[in-house]
């Protein structure tokens, strides 16, 4: 059991932009079209919504796809974010609604101070890419709740930005949110801390008792 830990989205948080709903748009316009704002709109669950987009996506395409996430342009604020996390001793623990190994290339010069990466994987063998996560329930491919209960915090804070945080936000003690998850959560009611770049959620930890202002390397 962790005392306390970060669970942080990727796409369209720790990324400026949502690089996995631009992959799909990208790689499969059409059904992307289609189909995302069905979700977004919480007319279609993510555990049916997202195999129509991705798993008409052919597998010899997914070289195209590493590639096109490579030069992604990360928030402000991550170093300063996960080097205060590790002073203070605090996991900080990547969850994604999109490919965990997207997450990994674009975090691959971070890896050592990041945790653990959960997210959507890929089965290549087939003629088309077939996705599914050791995490997926009846409702959502990375049930981002069943990750949070898999580490046990005694206390955590959840980072997110869209659709895919927010079963996890209404849960989760501490929530930093954004865009369309704080939307959704003011719209419910259910209280937040906004935030623009990690710096924000930086300063908003140190004020809940995280750690000292100054407790990070400049």
């Amino acid at each position: 059991m962790l005392a306390k830990a970060i669970f942080c989205d990727f796409d369209g948080t720790i990324t400026e932009i949502e690089i996995f709903v631009a992959l799909m748009r990208h790689f499969a316009p059409e059904s992307a079209a289609a189909i995302l704002p069905e979700i977004y709109a919480q007319r279609l669950s993510l555990r049916e919504g997202l195999p129509r987009i991705l798993e008409g996506i052919p597998s010899r395409r997914w070289p195209e796809m590493e590639d096109f996430v490579r030069d992604t342009v990360l928030r402000p604020g991550l170093v300063t974010l996960l080097d205060a996390a590790r002073q203070a001793e605090v996991p900080f623990i990547v969850v994604t609604g999109g490919f965990t190994r997207m997450a990994e290339i674009v975090l691959a010069p971070y890896r050592r101070a990041v945790h653990a990466i959960h997210g959507l994987e890929v089965d290549l063998t087939g003629p088309n890419l077939r996705v599914f996560s050791p995490w997926q329930d009846t409702r959502e491919l990375v049930a981002k709740r069943q990750v949070l209960d898999h580490y046990h915090p005694a206390t955590a804070v959840c980072i997110g930005d869209s659709i895919t945080d927010l079963r996890v936000a209404r849960d989760c003690p501490l929530v930093c949110a954004r865009d369309r998850l704080a939307q959704y959560l003011e719209a419910e009611g259910k209280a937040f801390i906004p935030f623009e770049t990690f710096d924000d959620v930086h300063a908003a930890l140190a004020r809940q008792g995280w750690w000292q202002e100054q407790s990070y390397a400049q």
